[in-house]
């Protein structure tokens, strides 16, 4: 179970990271979002919150770009790697629950990492090579780690402990709009007012879902159960 949990791990990152390359970090962002979406939709079986995922579907559509453009100049790559990465962190939520309960404290996620590491290694040495193993590209590589998933596992982890689940999956619903907000002033990637507003869509259906979830948001669901 663990080694399926570190392989899903490693393939949203993998998949993430792939559509960064080609889109910015804000769409990236919102379409991967509806990999958690529709899961806890299902698991829902609430009528409302069919209604929220069909108007999610809307957003990503404006949000792409496929409805205002040709589909020449659209990057369909890059889409279709960030609804990979959507339907990883799907499956990532699923069986982050299962190997929660059979490891103590955070030991299941500390060695689907490892795996996951171990399994994407290969694609960046053949992509890199030894330009991976330059200073720079070490402490790099260390800063995008402990950020993009040390201290936000950590973090959920706490503020689960002192947040209501509804308050947390409101917080959490708003990421599309922070991811877009970085790439603006970290990258300088401008969306479309268009886009803006496909975003608003994609937080609103995740706010009606996850906010009214009186289980732990789909984000955090292995800090939940690696701390039973």
């Amino acid at each position: 179970m663990v080694a399926a949990f570190g392989a899903v791990l490693g393939l949203m990152n993998l998949f993430f990271y792939g559509s960064l390359a080609r889109i910015p970090i804000g769409v990236a962002v919102t379409i991967e979002f509806i990999g958690p979406l529709v899961l806890a939709t299902v698991l829902s079986h609430r009528r409302k919150d069919l209604l929220a995922v069909l108007g999610a579907a809307v957003g990503v559509v404006l949000i792409s770009g496929i409805a205002s453009t040709s589909w020449t100049d659209v990057d369909l790559a890059g889409l279709g790697l960030a609804l990979a990465a959507g339907a990883s962190w799907a499956a990532y939520i699923v069986l982050s629950s299962r190997t929660g309960a059979r490891f103590a404290e955070l030991d299941g996620l500390a060695i689907a990492m490892t795996i996951a590491a171990l399994l994407v290694a290969p694609v960046g040495l053949v992509r890199g090579g030894s330009a991976l193993w330059t200073p720079e590209a070490l402490w790099r590589g260390a800063a995008i780690a402990l950020l993009s998933s040390v201290l936000p596992y950590s973090l959920e982890l706490i503020a689960l402990r002192r947040l209501a689940a509804h308050v947390f999956g409101i917080l959490l619903s708003a990421e599309p709009a922070v991811a877009a907000l970085a790439g603006l002033i970290v990258l300088g990637q401008h969306l479309a007012a268009v886009q803006l507003v496909g975003m608003a869509f994609v937080v609103a259906a995740s706010g009606l879902v996850l906010g009214s979830r009186t289980e732990p948001p789909p984000r955090t669901a292995v800090a939940e159960t690696t701390n039973q």
